[in-house]
């Protein structure tokens, strides 16, 4: 019995066609996907909804929580058993690890996408959208949280990150891996998520800025974005957890507003630890109130300060869900 699959088509390169005469990529008039329904309709009992066409370094939280309540509508109207959605692929990872923390349902939720447009030589998005439907259909992929498929990978929404500007193979998990394939005779699963996540959230109303840490650097963009009044700010320090000492008047001023301070790594494996007790040290950061978050990249930090702050602005109740 075929299940019924919501797809839901966002934009981006997957949706996308070269121009033969410019070499630019960008939308048609139509969504090349909408047109290969009757093959994809042998996989599934498709619905299908477009509610935008954009690329991705135009979807903002917004669009994001747009998505969320489209798919708990969808939920409540129809019986899901699985969702697809087709995304850019710059801004993925972060539509993906927000419904992550926003949607409660085990069903499978697969977000994916494409690194060459519809009629480029080689081009993965049908692929892919076919190889996502197989995922969202099947049993295994039922309570793993949110997952992105590209190039016969499965993925976790927390630990996966585009990694490559241009090849197909961009998405990876680095330190864990995918956690299944996509094989010719079935989708298998080799292991899975320990836990998940979840916050009902309503709206996203905060700023929280996203910063880089680098040889150096000194407090001046930490004065300007108390100044600017921010409600929180990602820092993706050196190494461990560390930051030049001409930085730390400035993360002071921060924390004496009750701003929260993110520390992730710039490194893409490991993950930041209270360790060096010199001046910008990780150790002297956490003592005087940084909170040090357990394995996230920058971007997705972002995404989970800006979910905990429609919470809360406690500082020791936003340290707590960082260390989940």
């Amino acid at each position: 019995m075929k299940k019924n699959i919501l797809i839901i088509h966002t934009g981006g390169t997957i949706s996308m066609f070269e121009d033969q005469e410019t070499g630019a990529v960008k939308p048609g008039e139509e969504n090349p996907l909408t047109s290969q329904t009757s093959i994809l309709s042998d996989l599934a009992n498709l619905i299908i909804k477009e509610p935008f066409n954009l690329p991705s370094p135009h979807i903002t939280t917004n669009e994001m929580l747009f998505l969320k309540d489209l798919i708990e509508e969808e939920h409540q109207k129809n019986k899901i058993d699985g969702v697809v959605i087709t995304h850019g692929t710059d801004t993925l990872e972060e539509t993906a690890y927000f419904l992550d923390l926003t949607i409660p349902f085990d069903f499978p939720i697969v977000v994916t996408g494409a690194m060459r447009s519809s009629n480029e030589i080689g081009s993965d998005g049908l692929y892919n959208l076919i190889s996502s439907i197989r995922v969202a259909a099947s049993d295994g992929a039922k309570g793993k949280g949110v997952l992105v498929v590209l190039n016969d990978e499965i993925h976790t929404a927390k630990n996966v990150t585009k990694t490559h500007t241009s090849n197909v193979s961009t998405f990876q998990s680095p330190q864990y891996g995918p956690i299944g394939i996509v094989a010719k005779q079935g989708i298998i699963f080799h292991h899975q998520p320990t836990d998940r996540e979840y916050y009902n959230v309503k709206d996203i109303s905060k700023r929280v800025a996203l910063i880089k840490a680098h040889a150096g650097m000194d407090s001046s963009l930490f004065f300007a974005i108390r100044d600017m009044k921010y409600e929180g700010v990602v820092i993706e320090a050196l190494g461990q957890g560390n930051l030049p000492p001409a930085t730390v008047e400035g993360i002071k001023a921060l924390l004496d507003e009750d701003i929260p301070v993110i520390l992730v790594s710039r490194c893409f494996n490991g993950i930041v630890q209270d360790v060096y007790g010199y001046e910008g040290g990780g150790k002297r950061l956490k003592e005087m109130g940084a909170i040090f978050s357990n394995g996230l990249n920058g971007q997705k930090a972002r995404i989970k300060l800006l979910i905990t702050l429609s919470y809360t602005q406690n500082i020791k109740e936003i340290e707590e869900i960082f260390h989940h």
